[in-house]
């Protein structure tokens, strides 16, 4: 049987102590050059294989960041983890995902637990940065970045969405197309990025029909209220032929919705949605949305952290990332009011 060889074995063949050897380990220390030849050649020799998690351990760093999401069947989501794995390996790091729901962030038991997984780092997608959460982040004094829904325009280090202006642009689209009726129907409002996206909504409409009174349903981004709240919406019949909804996933379910209610879309009912998810071009029809720059906002988060890790970047403030509009049969189909005036 293959003895294990220990740093003990390689100090005593390179007649060096234990502490020398550690320090060249580590990278902690002097260690003269001369020792270091010996340290590698007996290294070599024995075979030696340093145990990497107690040199971590040790360096009080293992080269692992964690993401932090509420829905991995969002497909979002998994957009956002090709792009944060793919830098992180880049820059020789290892990605722990952890999916859990908003109330979990809320409990000094979570934090606590987090900690002992020994992370370097973490980034905080979609969720609402509550002052319990930002308490929870400071007290495990890791560095962490904030995106998508937990992004803020008053936080250090958080990287966002021009949510308002891709509103707008959704709107003014619908208009264009020849919609003169149209409702948003919005993610939570007590999000930055729902609260942004139905502002944009309102001042769009405020822009092009101003005696017209906007209208809108709180949804929570899933599909389910997507479709629960389109069927809402055609069953009080107030006569809309447009729909801005404040993320793909919803729109999903609206379409789902309009078809089971034989409502047309494009025809009748013209839809466009948020995100710029891939499985919009996977629907029938595909769905219009404003994109974000899902693979950009990954990169430069995992960018930031670990800079911020490996102490070559201070703390910043937040940054913004622009959107842009996807025009799709959703929309460019919409028949009900051509030939008319676009305005009242």
């Amino acid at each position: 049987m293959k003895k294990n060889i220990t740093i003990r074995d390689v100090a005593k063949e390179a007649e060096l102590s234990i502490a020398t050897v550690s320090r060249y380990l580590n990278g902690k220390g002097y260690v003269s050059q001369k020792a270091e030849i010996k340290i590698r050649d007996v290294m070599n020799r024995l075979d030696f294989k340093p145990n990497e998690i107690a040199r971590s351990l040790s360096n009080k760093k293992t080269n692992t960041i964690a993401l932090i999401i509420p829905d991995i069947l969002n497909p979002f989501f998994p957009e956002l983890v090709v792009a944060i794995e793919g830098v992180a390996k880049e820059r020789g790091y290892s990605l722990v995902l952890i999916n859990t729901q908003e109330e979990f962030l809320h409990s000094s038991g979570f934090w606590r637990s987090l900690e002992s997984r020994y992370i370097d780092g973490l980034i905080l997608a979609s969720f609402q940065f509550t002052e319990e959460v930002q308490k929870g982040m400071e007290n495990i004094k890791l560095p962490f970045v904030t995106i998508d829904r937990a992004a803020g325009e008053n936080n250090n280090n958080s990287i966002g969405i021009d949510n308002y202006k891709g509103a707008k642009m959704a709107v003014e689209h619908l208009i264009e197309v020849g919609c003169k009726n149209i409702v948003h129907i919005s993610g939570p409002k007590t999000y930055p990025s729902s609260s942004d996206r139905l502002l944009g909504y309102i001042d769009a409409m405020k822009e092009r029909f101003p005696d017209q009174k906007a209208f809108f349903y709180e949804g929570n981004f899933s599909l389910e209220s997507g479709y629960d709240l389109t069927k809402q919406l055609i069953i009080e019949n107030k006569g809309y032929d447009g729909i801005f909804l404040a993320n793909d996933f919803m729109a999903i379910g609206a379409i789902k919705a309009l078809k089971e209610m034989k409502v047309n879309v494009p025809e009748e009912m013209a839809i466009i949605g948020f995100d710029g998810i891939k499985l919009t071009e996977m629907v029938d029809p595909e769905i219009s949305t404003i994109k974000q720059p899902i693979y950009a906002l990954g990169a430069k988060a995992t960018t930031r952290l670990i800079n911020i890790i490996e102490k070559k970047e201070n703390q910043n403030l937040y940054s913004k990332l622009e959107v842009r509009l996807m025009k799709k049969e959703s929309t460019l189909g919409f028949k009900k009011n051509k030939g008319e005036s676009t305005f009242d």
